[in-house]
């Protein structure tokens, strides 16, 4: 590759990693303005990748390897969104301006999508896009817990007006946060269990898992944990520690040989972060906002005594009209804002523009028609990860398969009672999941040096 390329190459590179660390900034992108800058500068990086790779001499990023894997999915990514051009272009929609607005974003996931799985397919690149993730999330823990904690209640460039008292990072919406929490802890875990050597198990190899260089990656699962506690998010924590045990049960069931070691970072990682540290940091606030949970009102001798403090149960029963009205073609991405408060019962007081419930959202909008394919789309993911996890004699292969897994597992849980995925920061976290999911099977073992000595900046080399 000549020398212009290689400079091209490394900007897209570094674009790529400046999006992702930039998304969660403006609010988690849920702007009008942010979700247009994302669209455009996705556009603008996919021109220049597609002209560089036009005058390339040799090849420019691409692996044909990667790109056979990821066909399926790319071929899904485009179905849907033809889907959904289709339902502006016949009428389908209800909100027009919406729709629209739903087809540049998925145009923006997709061009992310691509741009992944061309430019980070060698496995210092991938370790560069996992670390970059985990110091966006640890980034976003460190501000959420000390605005929390210090009082200042601030977001980025503006004071909060909703969930003082709870981490909140840069989104407006806790529940936003732990959800993006979820999987750039899910890159933190994936990257310690990659990093594994295969030295016998001892007192020294215990303690510089600890305390040693990877101690820094220990560190920041830690400040992340502690963030996530502090959202005080019932299903975002239960979410991730569904998944840890789901997926980190299932990786010890595969991996026989290094089950004693398995067992003794994910043990860790279960009692010490979680258990210990998170109780001086809200654990016990958190366990009683989960118990005072109440969907129904309390009724003692026909009086009510506790009234009911959750109504999202409710909005997913006065949504499930909608989805039955139209369930083959839906009624028009994103146009769920404008058609719920015609359903909506008169015990319904507040605005919702969205289901609470990304499953019916996404049904209601897109129909059976554009749903389907968003749904092979993440289960081919979840396979590709699951496929790299079981990989055993591959510690790279196989705990990046498990970031992948755990994340998009553990946003899979959250999804069913809160709405992560139609904020632009966190459904390109996913799909940037999902790219990490099919690398983690078909990524090449190309030295870097240059790469390998910033990802030793983080990891400690081992």
């Amino acid at each position: 590759m000549t020398l212009p390329a290689c400079r091209m190459e490394r900007f897209l590179v570094s674009a790529v990693l400046l999006t992702l660390v930039w998304l969660p900034l403006p609010l988690g992108s849920n702007r009008d303005w942010a979700m247009g800058f994302f669209v455009a500068w996705m556009g603008l990086l996919a021109g220049v990748w597609a002209v560089s790779r036009l005058f390339a001499a040799k090849r420019f990023g691409c692996s044909r390897r990667t790109l056979a894997a990821a066909a399926p999915m790319l071929f899904l990514l485009i179905l849907v969104q033809l889907w959904v051009a289709t339902q502006l272009l016949l009428g389908f929609s209800v909100d027009i301006g919406a729709t629209f607005q739903y087809l540049m974003l998925g145009i923006g996931y997709y061009l992310l999508f691509f741009l992944i799985l061309c430019l980070f397919d060698t496995r210092s690149r991938l370790s560069m896009l996992l670390i970059t993730l985990v110091i966006s999330g640890t980034a976003q823990g460190f501000w959420g817990t000390l605005m929390a904690l210090s009082g200042m209640e601030w977001l980025l460039v503006s004071r909060k007006v909703g969930y003082t008292g709870d981490a909140t990072g840069t989104f407006i919406n806790r529940n936003h946060l732990a959800g993006y929490l979820e999987m750039t802890l899910a890159c933190g875990i994936g990257l310690l269990m990659a990093l594994r050597d295969r030295r016998p198990l001892n007192l020294i190899g215990l303690l510089e898992l600890l305390m040693g260089p990877k101690a820094r990656l220990r560190l920041a699962i830690v400040t992340m944990v502690v963030a996530l506690v502090m959202t005080h998010s019932r299903m975002g924590n239960i979410a991730f520690l569904a998944s840890l045990l789901i997926v980190g049960g299932l990786f010890l069931l595969i991996d026989k040989h290094h089950r004693l070691r398995n067992c003794l970072i994910l043990t860790s990682l279960l009692l010490v972060d979680v258990l210990v540290i998170s109780q001086y940091f809200g654990l016990e606030q958190l366990k009683e906002r989960v118990m005072n949970t109440r969907f129904h009102d309390v009724v003692v001798d026909n009086k009510v005594t506790q009234h009911a403090n959750e109504i999202r149960d409710d909005i997913f029963i006065y949504a499930i009209p909608l989805l039955v009205e139209q369930p083959l073609v839906g009624r028009g991405a994103g146009s769920f804002e404008s058609v719920f408060p015609k359903f909506s019962g008169k015990d319904i007081q507040l605005h919702f523009d969205h289901a609470h419930n990304d499953y019916i959202q996404f049904a209601i909008e897109y129909g059976f028609l554009g749903t389907v394919p968003l749904a092979i789309f993440i289960l081919l993911a979840l396979w590709h990860a699951l496929m790299a996890l079981m990989q055993t004699q591959s510690l790279y292969r196989s705990g990046v398969g498990f970031a992948a897994a755990m994340g998009i597992v553990a946003l899979l849980i959250h999804s069913s009672v809160d709405f992560n995925l139609q904020i632009p920061a966190n459904a390109a976290t996913l799909i940037s999941l999902c790219a990490i999911a099919v690398l983690a099977r078909s990524h090449t073992n190309i030295p870097r040096p240059a790469a390998r000595r910033r990802s030793a900046i983080f990891t400690g080399g081992g």
